[in-house]
């Protein structure tokens, strides 16, 4: 049965999407080149100014905005409000250099909270369910952009935030959720605790999980589906564009997230030249704010590599499954590597645990890859089954990527558990 839109422009025909989108690009590019000076410096240096926009394809031709222009104005210096309008303040915490500042005034919140209620309904979620939020809640975006979104479409909301996984257990048991919001790799690690306290995860209450903050495998998909007999679909968005709720899968296709493009425009670009490229060509996301009063964000490069798909049970445009980002793809011997490919390898041996890490190191000058795993629970004490996984994914490897690793099998547990962002790559390469 179809899911009904929770908001009619979810259903709007495409003229309608475009015109909306060509009038409130306007305004979102006036509103920053007005009132953000490192934006009017640097449509300056490029030669535009907002009124250049005629058509929609005329924002190729301004600047784009990265994380470093966020650090080089931090905390506040690409805020296009005063500060005394800006009511919440969140920030990324990144791996180098200072954190990315984001700014947030009452409508920013509002539409925040309408359109991550949209993506939970587009999940399958209805007023009423009770949701278990997993999310961290603070600075980061996640479990505060959960949280109002699922008050603003009239559900329970039980703020449980990261980690205390034994708990995590105890409150899905006993208060018996509908949904989860959580991150794929945690929740993963919440069925293994389940299974370990001998509780089958298909019984539990949980129907819908909407899983996000990380790129994730249909593989995973699959295997949270089964092992939880639960629907999982993919929520994304990113802090400086706004949090979560920047697009969602539809439950009733789950072929990736659709983009609510009323409040976001999305392009494609070659992440090497910076030129746009045609949907359905993979390439790195951009956005551009459509609304945003605090923090209008021009031609912001995620780093996310996927594709633009036309729509299907809405019809705003939908991106393929995330293939990794620009800017984490690693180089092993002139082979380009993303972890998601191992992750699906992994993801094929039923003798192996869906959590690992990628060691990195240079050796006689030469970067080696080492691929550490887990053996599952149930085999912990199989020396031989993990030795065989291990020989298998090594060989794996090697035929479908091309690359030669070492692959060690720890013991159970060993491997962090993530409660946000999974940590997928450790390098140990020398700096500099």
């Amino acid at each position: 049965m179809a899911n009904k839109p929770y908001d009619r422009i979810e259903v709007a025909s495409r003229d309608e999407i475009g015109a909306l989108q060509l009038d409130r690009l306007k305004w979102s590019l006036r509103h920053a080149y007005d009132n953000v000076a490192h934006y009017r410096q640097k449509f300056d240096k490029a030669g535009v100014r907002p009124d250049d926009l005629k058509t929609l394809a005329d924002l190729a031709r301004f600047p784009f905005t990265t994380k470093e222009d966020l650090r080089q104005t931090y905390p506040f210096g690409m805020f296009a409000v005063p500060r005394d309008r800006v009511v919440r303040v969140h920030a990324s915490s990144g791996t180098t250099g200072k954190p990315t500042v984001v700014g947030y005034t009452a409508k920013d919140i509002d539409n925040w909270a309408s359109l991550v209620a949209r993506s939970i309904h587009a999940s399958g979620g209805r007023p009423g369910d009770i949701i278990h939020v997993a999310y961290g809640y603070g600075l980061f975006t996640g479990g505060l952009g959960a949280h109002y979104g699922g008050e603003r479409l009239g559900c329970t909301v039980i703020p449980m935030s990261g980690g205390m996984t034994e708990r995590q257990v105890q409150l899905i048991r006993d208060f018996r959720p509908d949904i989860i919001m959580v991150t794929p790799s945690y929740m993963l690690a919440i069925v293994d605790e389940m299974e370990r306290q001998g509780m089958n995860p298909r019984d539990c209450s949980l129907r819908i999980g909407i899983h996000g903050a990380e790129p994730w495998t249909q593989a995973m998909r699959q295997e949270i589906e089964a092992r939880a007999g639960m629907d999982a679909v993919d929520i994304y968005g990113l802090s400086e564009v706004m949090g979560p709720g920047v697009a969602n899968e539809c439950v009733e296709a789950k072929d990736g997230p659709v983009i609510w493009e009323d409040h976001f425009y999305p392009e494609i670009i070659d992440p090497a030249t910076g030129a746009a490229v045609p949907d359905g060509r993979f390439g790195e996301m951009v956005f551009t704010t459509l609304t945003k009063e605090a923090l209008p964000v021009i031609r912001y490069r995620t780093r996310d590599l996927t594709r633009l798909l036309p729509g299907t049970a809405r019809s705003m445009r939908r991106f393929d499954r995330i293939t990794g980002r620009s800017d984490d793809m690693l180089i092993i011997r002139g082979v380009n590597l993303f972890p998601s490919q191992i992750e699906e390898l992994i993801l094929k041996d039923r003798r192996l645990a869906p959590h690992y890490v990628l060691e990195v190191r240079r050796e006689d000058r030469l970067d080696t890859l080492t691929v550490v795993v887990e053996p599952r629970a149930d085999l912990a004490g199989d020396a031989d089954a993990g030795r065989e996984a291990a020989q298998r994914l090594a060989r794996d490897i090697k035929s479908s990527i091309g690359v030669t690793a070492a692959v060690t099998v720890a013991e159970v547990g060993k491997i962090e558990r993530s409660i946000g962002k999974a940590r997928r790559v450790i390098d140990l390469r020398p700096k500099g």
